[in-house]
């Protein structure tokens, strides 16, 4: 905190009224489904966004970003999207809270934050619920934690151009501590399940590459899936997402239609009832079974949706080397990239990345980086001093 105010003193000649920061997230398992009004097991980790602000007199916008080491200025009448900037997940919340008719004026701002970028660990979710939940404390705007997610959501599909489910900006808000959530994305109602993992934990291996594919290809996994929606939809008229969808519905109306929307809409099926089998694992404290899970989900990921990489798929085909040691692995997040999420058994992590580093380094020359995460709670508000 105190590094925070000196910068920010340093950059706009006050202390900050607000200090802010909100999560990055892992999910266990159900991934590509919050598009579908499916389920996700997302849970917030230790790596936060923080943002520090305060008012001005003005109806400019100033924004400061610690890891781009740039300043930008906007009046706050005149916001767009700028193509590959940093600034769009902050100014497509404030689009949002405009677009509410909610009360601002203009603002400083300066972001920092140690959530490492491209990990798949949802670092613009953190940013835009970090700025929404600030904001929201910084002119008394009295939102929920459900509907700071929402705005963050909705300015990540209007500004960043990038038409993300609800799960990332729902986990960063409202997670808690040892907890992981279970979202149902259609109705937004939630239940915390404890992790107790006993003598495992989570461990995050970063293949440290980003394919150009994701975000066209995330798209185009959504239209895709969507066009199999419409086709069941001319036969089965009250369904609404492929949350309402079985394989047998699939088999009957899009297999004769296209082989290849059929297999991307039966593993958002398949993907579904795996998370709710894995959370019955947790609660019977059944760690066995629900590695197995997570090893099945990166399979449909992988062979079946289509959205891992080479790196990524030799990262679990490793993991599968140590069966009482690792007990599931699967890629993590949109794809093509980022990170693997690994159950270890605690005594063993230093020996799983040391063999896999090595491993990973000879066959793709690139450092492996492993990510030890503790799951943390959602956003926080650490000063506020208004005026």
């Amino acid at each position: 905190m105190r590094n925070i105010k000196d910068e920010f003193k340093s950059i706009f000649g006050s202390i900050p009224q607000v200090i802010a920061s909100s999560p990055g997230r892992i999910n266990i398992i159900g991934e590509h489904t919050d598009y579908h009004e499916g389920f996700v097991l997302p849970a917030a980790i230790d790596k936060r966004i923080y943002v520090a602000v305060e008012t001005r007199s003005d109806k400019k916008i100033k924004l400061y970003s610690k890891s781009f080491k740039e300043i930008f200025e906007v009046e706050i009448s005149i916001l767009k999207p700028i193509k590959n900037s940093w600034t769009n997940y902050i100014l497509g919340v404030v689009h949002q809270m405009l677009e509410q008719g909610l009360k601002l004026q203009g603002f400083n701002l300066y972001i920092d934050g140690d959530i490492p970028s491209g990990a798949g660990l949802s670092s613009s979710a953190a940013v835009e619920c970090a700025v929404g939940w600030g904001l929201n404390e910084l002119f008394s705007l009295e939102l929920t934690r459900e509907e700071v997610a929402k705005i963050g959501q909705k300015a990540e599909h209007t500004f960043a151009g990038v038409m993300c489910g609800i799960m990332d900006q729902f986990a960063s808000v409202l997670g808690l501590e040892d907890s992981v959530l279970q979202l149902d994305c259609r109705s937004l109602e939630y239940n915390y399940f404890s992790l107790n993992l006993e003598e495992f934990t989570f461990l995050l291996l970063n293949t440290n590459v980003a394919h150009s594919l994701a975000d066209s290809e995330y798209n185009s996994r959504r239209e895709q899936t969507e066009k199999g929606v419409k086709w069941l939809q001319e036969k089965y008229p009250y369904l609404r997402t492929l949350r309402d969808a079985n394989t047998r519905m699939l088999q009957e109306v899009v297999l004769p239609k296209n082989k290849n929307t059929f297999i991307k809409c039966n593993y958002v099926v398949k993907e579904n009832a795996r998370l709710l089998r894995a959370c019955a694992a947790l609660e019977a404290g059944d760690l066995d079974t629900l590695g197995k899970l997570i090893f099945e989900s990166h399979t449909g990921l992988s062979a079946e949706y289509d959205v891992s990489c080479e790196e990524l798929d030799f990262l679990v085909e490793q993991a599968k080397e140590y069966p009482s040691q690792v007990l599931g692995a699967r890629m993590m997040g949109g794809g093509f990239g980022g990170c693997t999420i690994n159950l270890v058994h605690q005594a063993f992590l230093a020996e799983f990345v040391e063999k896999t580093s090595a491993r990973y380094y000879e066959k793709f020359g690139v450092g492996l980086t492993p990510i030890s995460v503790n799951i943390d709670r959602g956003s926080m508000i650490h000063e506020s001093i208004i005026k």
